[in-house]
């Protein structure tokens, strides 16, 4: 059931799409202040955090404390170990998560969040980098911090100037930023993003072999040179992959015969009853290793208009097949 949206007045469509229009413009407004401001302290930061042998630990209440946890989490996807810490749970014992081997990013928009500050003279004994990104550089947690990210904003979206919203997304596009030249400083590359993200279509694309996936033994089509026509279709009925693989006697693949072969020789009129495998099948099949990614196959596939790769070893003997239907089952393509 699809529940009907309230009609909203000329006036009132006109006032809504002003808002949106002017949220953007001032938190664009807000994003490209950033960049005359961003300078050496940034540079410290990202220098801090690439010498700290454990985890940055991310801060913040309210709004600032949900923007937190999305930066601690774009750093660990990107080679950055991070965690947040709830500033307030930590005065009740979540302050032990943080060692020494850590550094700490405290997030507010005023620099006086109550919460961090009960925090910081702990902080400050126990010898851990901290760093700031508030929008007031005269605020206890810029004064307190050992390096101060300036993510001030001229005004909130808000009509009312109060709702955390321009703030934030400086506050957002600030710890992206941070993200980006720390995972660029450390040579982060798309394999290892596959890595922290194996369940996503990258993961599967980057992660996953032509041996994961690949039909091997008896579920192989596989047929002789000398094997009559009926046989053949005999065996692809069977095996279910669309094709039969015709292999000598050294258990090397020299051919192959597909569902799209057979209705080209039907619509040709041939006499199939006389043919044996060798008559009809495509020499010199293409063929992949057991080591590439499964992403290749699917790629050679395309390349050549094909619906099957068969997997051969060094001495090019068959060890498996894959079709397109098995890459469509594990989301590769």
């Amino acid at each position: 059931m699809t529940l009907a949206s309230p009609a909203l007045s000329a006036v009132q469509r006109e006032r809504a799409l002003t808002l949106a229009h002017e949220t953007f413009d001032i938190e664009a407004a807000a994003v490209a202040g950033l960049r005359a401001r961003t300078g050496e302290a940034f540079v410290r930061a990202v220098a801090r955090v690439l010498a700290t042998p454990g985890r940055v630990v991310v801060m913040g209440m309210g709004k600032s404390g949900h923007v937190g946890r999305k930066i601690a989490a774009t750093l660990a996807s990107t080679g950055t170990p991070a965690m947040f810490v709830h500033p307030a749970e930590a005065s009740h014992g979540d302050l032990g998560m943080v060692t020494t081997q850590d550094v700490v990013l405290m997030i507010s928009n005023s620099g006086e969040s109550q919460e961090i500050g009960a925090i910081l003279p702990v902080l400050k004994r126990l010898g851990v980098p901290l760093i700031a990104m508030t929008g007031n550089g005269q605020s206890s947690m810029a004064q307190h911090a050992d390096i101060w990210l300036d993510s001030a904003v001229d005004k909130e979206a808000c009509p009312l100037n109060l709702a955390p919203t321009a703030s934030t997304t400086a506050q957002m596009a600030l710890g992206d930023a941070l993200a980006v030249a720390l995972l660029d400083a450390r040579g982060f590359k798309a394999e290892d993003f596959a890595r922290s993200h194996p369940g996503g279509a990258l993961g599967r694309k980057l992660l996953t072999h032509v041996s994961d996936l690949m039909r091997t033994g008896d579920a192989l089509p596989c047929v002789a040179p000398d094997t009559v026509f009926s046989d053949v279709m005999r065996e692809m009925s069977h095996k279910g992959m669309g094709a039969a693989i015709v292999c000598d006697a050294d258990g090397r693949a020299i051919g192959i015969f597909t569902d799209g072969d057979l209705r080209r020789l039907v619509e040709q009129g041939v006499d199939l009853r006389s043919k044996n495998a060798s008559d009809v099948m495509h020499a010199n099949p293409r063929t992949i290793r057991a080591d590439r990614l499964a992403v290749e196959a699917a790629e050679l596939m395309e390349q050549h208009r094909i619906t099957s790769v068969l997997v051969v070893d060094a001495q090019d003997r068959l060890r498996g097949a894959l079709s397109i239907n098995d890459l469509l089952r594990a989301k590769v393509i």
